[in-house]
């Protein structure tokens, strides 16, 4: 998660609070999307932005988990991300964002 979104998601959860707040992420690693779900939930682990040393607890899912998924309008989702869904590795996407929010559960509760 590059220095600006981390600056917008922190200036957000300062503004609305952190159970206003759910972060939904799109990228299309597993890595690289489990990095961003922990940078919202536990701190920078880079400790290169805004985000490090803050604990910001927010709740977070990507765009290919059926948290999400069931929550939109399907023929949007198809339209949107469908396509995507099909090169991705959906599986690795759902199980990285699984095992960090169970890692860092204590900041959800």
């Amino acid at each position: 998660m590059d220095l600006e979104n981390q600056r917008r998601v922190k200036e957000i959860t300062d503004e609305y609070g952190a159970d206003n707040v759910v972060v939904v992420i799109g990228g299309g690693e597993a890595e690289a999307a489990g990095l961003a779900a922990e940078t919202v939930t536990a701190g920078d682990p880079t400790y290169a932005g805004p985000l490090a040393g803050v604990s910001l607890g927010l709740r977070v899912y990507h765009a290919v988990e059926p948290q999400f998924k069931d929550e939109v309008d399907s023929d949007i989702y198809e339209e949107q991300i469908g396509m995507m869904e099909m090169v991705l590795d959906v599986d690795a996407i759902q199980e990285e964002m699984r095992s960090i929010r169970e890692q860092y559960s204590n900041y959800n509760d």
